[in-house]
């Protein structure tokens, strides 16, 4: 993948730096992402009639290739959702777009048939089976297409990041470093004069503009929060011709990202913040996942935490359960019970490990957890810490409603600790996670700033398709195995 270029000088600069540039190509990722969603549609169809086919024997191959119809409106109404190619929108979002337009054809289908005349040769059940498979195949069938493409020179939208100093080298950076986004940044330039601050640049907006031209690039980031009003109305004219599409950037970190709805007050742009998990009806969403999802589960891991609980009795002495107090919603003190990973003595073990070995010493300061930890029982308790599955009996504090299937982690006090005053306060709105963002994105490979920033972001962007997204990725998380310790 090309390595964003940031220019900072003469126009002849970015003409000799942008020659021979390959950018990325959005035909291309809509036609893979199109034919990706297509085997998607089509498997879950085959599957719906498979199963059906189970339920009724009358039903034969000709009622799945009535669903075609309905294959080619799904694409339609992906494509109308914005889906193709789908650069810069977020997994949450994707998803949401993905079930509200799979359920929309559906349902449309299944009124169609019931007011059809010829009724009974269409099956409302290979229908909804079918319904029933799409919605978790298309977004896997996507999220192993950007596996398989995203790090490929032609997937996604080249994008022209103009930026002031640090602030357009970072975001150019970050998009870099996140090709999963879509947005390719072919080049990054110095738009504010560094002598002047809150001046354009006018031969840096000359740049961006013959680069869009030479370059075929329809797609600009303003990452200017130095600058006034008066002057992005004059980046906007000197721009608004050369690009189809203009990102401004504003000056609001901390502020929610996801679900954030432009609003026209009376000519005067606005932003309307949803926080989400304040809405009561949203809460009791969230519990109601918890209850229904999080019984099945209890019940379906019993048989795994038994035959655990009986290696455990067998390779160490000692309870098979853990217990330690944690801090949940409100500050209020919680007892979370894990399968024990670790030697009755493990305290004693730890410190003399640490007083022998600085490096582990430096390693314990910044996550809390050891590569190579003494504590562990040697075999069950790798196991289960690397899949995870020790976590298996915070089940039933999710069904009693102490936790919540997905949430910030509950730390140890010592751990809470190192967190400032204003960021424990934000954690104590919403009740721990079993799995949460943190644990998804960088696992135990996050450190203390991580941590902090990946809860952060999750509570203040939370909605259902962030929680059944990070549901999904906690999937690959323990079967991978990454960043576990």
């Amino acid at each position: 993948m090309a390595t964003p270029i940031l220019i900072a000088g003469s126009r002849s600069q970015a003409r000799a730096a942008a020659e021979g540039l390959r950018t990325a190509c959005p035909w291309a990722t809509s036609a893979v992402l199109l034919a990706t969603d297509a085997l998607a549609l089509t498997a879950a169809g085959w599957l719906g009639f498979l199963a059906w086919s189970r339920v009724n024997s009358e039903i034969g191959t000709e009622f799945f290739l009535q669903l075609w119809p309905g294959l080619v409106v799904s694409l339609a109404v992906y494509a109308c959702a914005g889906l193709y190619p789908g650069a810069g929108i977020s997994p949450a979002e994707e998803l949401r777009r993905l079930t509200m337009g799979t359920t929309a054809v559906c349902l449309i289908s299944t009124a169609a048939i019931f007011f059809s005349k010829d009724a009974e040769l269409y099956s409302r059940g290979v229908l909804i089976s079918a319904w029933a498979g799409a919605l978790w195949l298309a977004p896997l069938g996507r999220a192993l297409a950007r596996r398989w493409f995203a790090r490929r020179q032609w997937w996604g939208v080249p994008v022209l990041v103009l930026g002031a100093g640090e602030e357009g080298r970072a975001l150019a950076a970050s998009l870099e470093a996140n090709p999963f986004c879509g947005l390719k940044p072919v080049a990054c330039i110095e738009a504010c004069r560094g002598i002047e601050p809150g001046k354009v640049d006018e031969d840096a907006l000359e740049e961006a503009v013959e680069l869009a031209r030479r370059h075929g690039v329809q797609q600009a980031i303003l990452a200017m929060p130095c600058i006034g009003r008066q002057q992005l109305l004059t980046v906007f004219r000197r721009l608004e011709t050369a690009f189809r599409r203009l990102i401004v950037v504003p000056d609001l970190w901390g502020v929610p990202t996801l679900w954030v709805a432009p609003k026209d007050l009376s000519g005067v742009l606005g932003l309307e913040v949803r926080q989400n998990l304040l809405m009561p009806v949203n809460r009791w969403l969230k519990r109601g996942l918890d209850l229904a999802l999080g019984t099945v589960l209890l019940v379906l891991a019993g048989p795994v935490m038994a035959v655990a609980a009986a290696w455990i009795k067998r390779a160490s002495p000692g309870p098979a359960l853990y217990s330690q107090e944690r801090e949940g919603i409100g500050g209020a003190r919680i007892r979370i019970h894990k399968l024990r990973t670790m030697h009755v003595e493990a305290e004693t073990l730890l410190w003399q490990h640490l007083r022998e070995n600085p490096e582990a010493m430096e390693e314990w300061r910044r996550f809390f957890k050891l590569r190579q930890d003494p504590r562990v029982v040697p075999v069950i308790g790798e196991f289960l810490r690397r899949s995870s599955l020790d976590e298996l009996p915070q089940l039933w504090s999710v069904v009693k409603g102490e936790m919540s299937l997905v949430g910030p982690r509950p730390f140890p006090y010592y751990h809470l600790e190192q967190f400032d005053a204003g960021f424990r306060a934000l954690r104590r709105r919403v009740p721990p996670g079993l799995t949460g963002l943190w644990q998804v994105e960088s696992r135990s490979d996050g450190d203390l700033e991580a941590q902090e920033m990946l809860d952060t972001y999750y509570i203040r962007n939370w909605s259902v398709w962030l929680d059944l997204y990070i549901l999904a990725r906690t999937v690959h998380a323990v079967v991978s195995g990454k960043g576990a310790r």
